[in-house]
């Protein structure tokens, strides 16, 4: 498996969820566990994505760019979860800020998938691209 199957996989579980916190309602039960589920695959996701994609493309001038500005989406992907933390979950303003933090998941992971991926294709050996795979798999599944 390449990095970008082993992303795209993880992007998938994430579209998923948001999918279904958007079809929940107030304070449940149900919109409680699947954001604690987002939140925990956003948080993994980012970390072993920044260390295992974004870290080598650093390296490359073709490709710093890009991964600077991955990098800064996921802190303002942090920061609408900060927000959504402290906003109550059975309010309209949850579900307001939910749906901006959607649209940024969103954002983020087709300008990876369509613009980051054909780049660091160009950028990375299929050693490499194998490797970090590996690597970041073993991190997502510690």
């Amino acid at each position: 498996m390449k990095i970008f199957e082993a992303l795209r996989k993880d992007h998938d579980k994430q579209r998923a969820l948001v999918k279904l916190l958007l079809d929940t309602q107030g304070d449940s039960e149900v919109r409680q566990t699947y954001y604690q589920q987002l939140k925990k695959e956003l948080a993994l996701h980012a970390k072993a994505e920044e260390r295992h994609f974004y870290a080598p493309l650093m390296q490359a001038d073709s490709t710093i760019k890009m991964s600077r500005h991955g990098v800064a989406e996921h802190h303002q992907m942090d920061k609408l979860v900060a927000e959504l933390d402290n906003t109550d979950m059975s309010t309209p303003q949850w579900l307001a800020g939910f749906k901006k933090l959607a649209d940024k998941i969103e954002h983020h992971l087709a300008e990876e998938e369509q613009e980051f991926f054909q780049q660091a294709g160009k950028t990375l050996s299929d050693e490499e691209k194998t490797k970090l795979a590996k690597e970041y798999q073993q991190e997502m599944d510690a």
